[in-house]
This record gives C-alpha cells, sequence and structure tokens, in this order.
C-alpha cells in the first residue's frame, strides 16, 4: 500500500477521538474465551461499513501511527469492514492477529473471512 493511505489513516486517527469500549483483557461478549489483547474500541463522530464508529484496536506503543488494518469480508451478510490497529509494538501485532482469528473462527460462518494487513514503511 502506499504512503498516503498510511498517511490518510494517521490523519484520520489524530483527528478522533478514541473510544474504548473493550479494554485489554476484557473477553469478547459473544466469545467469552476469546480475551482482547489490547484495547478494543471506535473512534468518535466516524462512520464504517455497518454504519458505527471505526473500529480500532489501540495497543502500548508511543509512536501514535496505524500500524496495520484488518479488512473483514462477511459474504452471508453481503458486507465489509476495517479495523485499524493503533501503536501496537511488535509483540502485541501477532497476539492480536490470533485474537482476530479466534474470533472468525468461533462458529461464525465460512463464509466470513478477514485478513491484516501491515504497514511495512
Amino acid at each position: 500500500m502506499n504512503q498516503e493511505f498510511w498517511t490518510m489513516l494517521d490523519d484520520l486517527v489524530r483527528q478522533s477521538d478514541v473510544v474504548i469500549d473493550r479494554p485489554n483483557g476484557s473477553a469478547h461478549p459473544k466469545f467469552p474465551d476469546t480475551i482482547y489483547p489490547v484495547d478494543y474500541g471506535y473512534l468518535q463522530n466516524t462512520t464504517s461499513m455497518d454504519g458505527e464508529g471505526i473500529d480500532v484496536w489501540v495497543g502500548t506503543a508511543p509512536e501514535h501511527t496505524v500500524d496495520a488494518i484488518v479488512c473483514v469480508v462477511d459474504a452471508w451478510k453481503r458486507d465489509s469492514e476495517m479495523k485499524i490497529l493503533i501503536d501496537s509494538t511488535s509483540s502485541l501485532l501477532p497476539r492480536s492477529q490470533v485474537c482476530f482469528q479466534r474470533i472468525l473462527c468461533f462458529g461464525i460462518k465460512l463464509d466470513f473471512i478477514g485478513c491484516i494487513c501491515m504497514r511495512t514503511e
């Protein structure tokens, strides 16, 4: 992905208030065995494909930049969504990916899939 994409995401995050509604260590509301390894919330006054605020996973790195995005496609519901990973340390990114994969695998349909696109600059 090009630099403009990541810069635009950085600007969006910087200009938005982050609301954390599932803190690090809390359980997923539908899948209580899945524990969030980072804070999870949304960017206030934004809109994602589901009509809610853009989802964010927030780590503890001091840079305050976007490190990756998670892209999700649900063929059954015929929708898609993007989640932004912010301030993720290199040790948190793999754990975030495992958490996301567990959520995908827990009984949701085979036609629901996602991938993580890492920032490489």
